[in-house]
């Protein structure tokens, strides 16, 4: 186990959303942690989860994704519930009818939503006028689902968590970046990124992520330097240079960040068991190379497994 505190009472959680991992507990945030690995084991061991029986989440896609799509609809037929997919096409937000009324007509079908867009506003207007759980499956500010998946992968890796190093290199004004910073405040792991001027994370989630650090002795450090951020780092992470919606920025971003590639000279820097980690698609040869990940330091497909787990671990609280 992860934690060795009592865990939270799950009556406390249902109903609770999960919009972004500074709005939960560090302890429940392990406490997720903790029941996602047992969930993981108990599959791998042939068991069954039935503990959402009978349970229906709709999933909101503006969005395309492979992973969240394919983990989400799957995590629920493990639980023994059930996933109705809404693409872009069967329902606009905020466009063909209000957030509001969506919320409100969709609380009076489903158990749970799970929303995949662009505007963080979205889902937190989904959340206010819902009387069901909403899950952020990623905004352009933030993206927990991955990153509670990462935070599993580590554990997995290394034993524990408090103490180790994770450096992120790329664009800090992200949503893994964003989110990761939460995580790893969250369960007491030090952070460094490492991004272009101008591309630093936002002030406000940059603040509420000290905010948790100075209760779990977590370090949080931003720079320019690649180099820097990488020295002694347990964990090394980037992510696309130009995420979806950001398209026509692609040439110019490659450029902007031509010197925060991940590869191996950068990674001589990281400690010699190093971990890579990208939350995928990635662009081998712009964020990272080849050699590194699709080398012996890279767990992208543990990472990528570990979503299906982490979410049921979500999906079984809040619903």
């Amino acid at each position: 186990m992860i934690s060795q505190h009592t865990q939270t009472n799950p009556s406390q959680l249902k109903g609770k959303d999960f919009i972004t991992l500074s709005d939960w507990q560090p302890d429940a945030i392990v406490d997720l942690l903790d029941q996602a690995q047992a969930l993981k084991q108990q599959q791998k061991n042939g068991g069954t989860h039935p503990y959402l029986q009978g349970k229906m989440l709709g999933m909101i896609f503006e969005k395309s994704s492979t992973r969240t799509r394919v983990s989400f609809e799957v995590g629920m037929k493990q639980l023994g519930g059930d996933a109705i997919f809404l693409s872009s096409n069967d329902i606009q937000l905020g466009r063909g009818e209000s957030i509001e009324d969506t919320a409100k007509v969709l609380s009076r079908y489903i158990d749970g939503i799970m929303v995949r867009t662009y505007a963080h506003e979205s889902v937190e207007t989904l959340a206010k006028h819902a009387d069901v759980p909403i899950i952020n499956g990623l905004t352009d500010e933030h993206h927990p689902t991955q990153v509670l998946a990462d935070l599993l992968t580590i554990y997995e890796q290394k034993g524990s968590l408090a103490g180790l190093k994770m450096a992120f290199i790329g664009d800090g004004h992200n949503n893994m970046c964003h989110s990761l910073l939460e995580g790893a405040a969250s369960v007491g792991m030090h952070i460094s990124v490492a991004s272009p001027k101008g591309f630093g994370p936002q002030d406000d989630i940059l603040n509420n992520a000290r905010n948790i650090g100075q209760a779990t002795g977590s370090q949080i450090a931003i720079t320019e330097s690649p180099q820097a951020a990488v020295e002694q780092a347990d964990v090394v992470v980037t992510d696309v240079f130009a995420s979806m919606g950001q398209e026509a920025e692609q040439a110019e971003r490659l450029k902007t960040f031509a010197n925060y590639q991940v590869n191996e000279a950068l990674c001589q820097h990281a400690n010699d068991d190093y971990m890579f980690l990208h939350c995928l698609p990635a662009h081998r040869g712009e964020e990272v190379t080849t050699e590194i990940i699709d080398g012996a330091h890279s767990f992208v497909f543990d990472e990528a497994e570990n979503r299906l787990h982490a979410q049921k671990a979500i999906l079984k609280n809040v619903m």
